[in-house]
């Protein structure tokens, strides 16, 4: 049977798409209906049709699943920014876990995957610690604020979101009350005309401060004075700001903040670690799951004081400070220059000296930083937007051959990608723990661990397959020497046994080791010098001055110990 628009079927919902919609079937052809419920029998009519399947709005729930409930917010269905409130919590935690499950076999090719259960949430409703809000005007005229429908800029009035804080209706009030009683208008998409765009606002859950951030198309609004006396009457009022966005576009913030009182940043906490927040800082909307989320990442990091970390796209420092409670040292990258101003500043409000933030792309400044000044990891922990990791990254990270690698996502399906990339080049899939975020949404954050992959019966360890490379190098000089030359070869063969203690180390290897003991770099020169004071044969033309009276540098006594240390670490004195 040929379907087409504006059809009305009948359908039970056998399961669900990812982003939530309930799948059914008429007479073979496949419908995605939006605020379906597995279990549910609907009517559907068809809005939009294709060859095999088509997409139908849900006209009337005919038998209503058992996991079907009643949403908290009456504007669910309009908003769509809670696509799972109709669907009972614990069903949408199996949604989760297969959403998770799903990509990495789909996408990733991954089968027996190690997963943990989900963590989930204990509070359901009023988690958010930020919210949005356009502000524009109604088919009345009347000036409004809330939600934009799903896939539209139409706004939907709603001052009291189910998942945001009591305070967010107060600011909205006091804001709208402003506006109303001084004839300011609000911004208007189509003409590019109109002064207030959005009302920005952040609460810390812990520590009860209240932010206020008006996005303006222009520099100032009228009778600023008497919005701050209003705002200032809401319990825990700690920063007021106005952020000037003149670009006729969809971009909610622009770059410049004028501070209207009080401080330009809240803080709050996740666990014993305090962050300031600004308008523009990135940081979880969920503190109560970060802390959870947080805590798996540093149980898969497994940091025992001695371990370099590098955290990749760091924002304030979140996790990075995080890590550094227990890790030797971290190094985080932001290409934000603000958020990682608000990472130093987070490191000192913490008192930990043992991070360094670097400013720009992670898939530019990990390479440059490892290849260039010869900076290394123990464990890299990476946190990227929705589209996942750039290949450049991965490479450097393959490259760079930590022991473990942590990877907190927030879209399965590019996590999946990457995983694949990895894993195919060295990586084994160790644990995978999905954490419901965002609840009555479809989101959900993931935490993977990855070790590297040994199999000892099959392969070498890494400074084994270096052994290799060298004694193939040894080969290939020895084979360019001249017809009728007497050469005797010896190739020991202990040497590549890869259980084995080595006897020898390259000048890297002494370089890698000595940085990674004791934070020093130390070159050739330093290095042939050590060796020759312990007895150890050094090339007769190795590092030789190119001048009759050179000024030859005289390696440091700190130096020289630590070299002695990484020689006898490599069993070489």
């Amino acid at each position: 049977m040929e379907f087409r628009k504006n059809d009305l079927v009948t359908l039970e919902i056998e399961d669900c798409g990812i982003d939530g919609e309930g799948i059914g079937k008429a007479d073979g052809f496949t419908v995605f209906v939006k605020d379906a419920v597995i279990g549910d029998t609907v009517t559907a009519k068809i809005i939009k049709a294709k060859k095999n399947y088509g997409y139908g709005r849900l006209m009337e729930v005919l038998k209503p699943s058992p996991y079907r409930v009643e949403p908290k917010c009456e504007f669910a269905r309009q908003c769509g920014g809670c696509q799972l409130q109709a669907l009972s919590y614990d069903q949408q935690l199996v949604f989760k876990t297969n959403k998770v499950k799903g990509h990495l076999e789909r996408i990733g090719g991954f089968t027996d995957i190690p997963m943990e259960p989900i963590i989930g949430m204990d509070e359901l409703f009023h988690y958010r610690n930020k919210a949005q809000f356009p502000v524009g005007r109604n088919k009345e005229g009347k000036i409004v604020t809330g939600f934009y429908a799903g896939r539209t800029h139409n706004i939907i009035e709603n001052r009291d979101c189910a998942l945001g804080v009591a305070e967010n209706k107060e600011v909205l009030d006091r804001v709208i009350a402003h506006m109303e009683k001084y004839g300011i208008e609000p911004y208007n998409e189509a003409t590019g005309k109109g002064l207030v765009r959005h009302v920005l606002i952040r609460y810390g859950y812990f520590t009860k401060e209240v932010m206020v951030c008006l996005i303006l198309n222009g520099n100032k609004i009228p009778k600023e004075e008497q919005l701050v006396k209003s705002l200032c009457e809401i319990p825990g009022m700690t920063s007021i700001t106005i952020n000037v966005n003149k670009k006729h576009s969809n971009v909610i913030l622009g770059e410049e903040i004028r501070l209207l009182w009080g401080q330009e940043y809240i803080t709050d906490r996740i666990g014993d670690i305090s962050y300031q927040i600004s308008p523009l800082s990135f940081y979880q909307v969920n503190p109560m799951q970060t802390q959870k989320l947080y805590a798996k990442a540093l149980e898969y990091a497994d940091l025992h004081g001695e371990e370099t970390v590098w955290d990749l796209y760091c924002g304030i420092g979140t996790i990075s400070l995080f890590l550094a409670q227990k890790a030797k040292f971290v190094r985080g990258v932001e290409i934000v220059p603000a958020a990682i101003e608000n990472a130093k500043e987070n490191a000192k409000l913490n008192g930990l000296e043992n991070t360094e933030f670097f400013v720009g792309k992670a898939e530019e400044v990990l390479p440059r930083e490892y290849k260039k000044n010869g900076v290394y990891a123990d464990v890299i922990v990476v946190d990227p937007p929705r589209k996942g990791c750039d290949e450049t990254l991965l490479e450097t990270m393959i490259e760079m051959n930590p022991e473990r690698i942590v990877y907190v996502s927030c879209d399965s399906a590019t996590l999946a990608r990457d995983l694949k990339y990895l894993c195919e080049r060295g990586y084994e899939l160790r644990k995978v723990c999905p954490v419901d975020q965002f609840g009555m949404t479809v989101h959900v954050e993931t935490v993977v661990l990855l070790s590297q992959y040994r199999d000892k019966s099959t392969c070498l360890d890494e400074r084994g397959s270096r052994q290799i490379e060298m004694q193939a190098s040894r080969l290939a000089s020895l084979l360019a020497q001249k017809p009728d030359d007497t050469i005797e070869i010896d190739l020991d063969l202990d040497e590549l046994d890869a259980t084995s203690a080595e006897t020898k180390a390259t000048y890297q290897e002494i370089k890698d080791y000595v940085l990674k003991e004791f934070g020093l770099k130390v070159s050739n020169l330093y290095i042939s010098q050590i060796k020759r004071k312990c007895g150890i044969e050094v090339g007769e033309n190795y590092n030789l001055p190119k001048t009759e009276n050179p000024k030859v540098p005289q390696c440091p006594k700190e130096k020289e110990d630590a070299i002695k240390a990484a020689l006898k670490y490599f069993a070489m004195i």
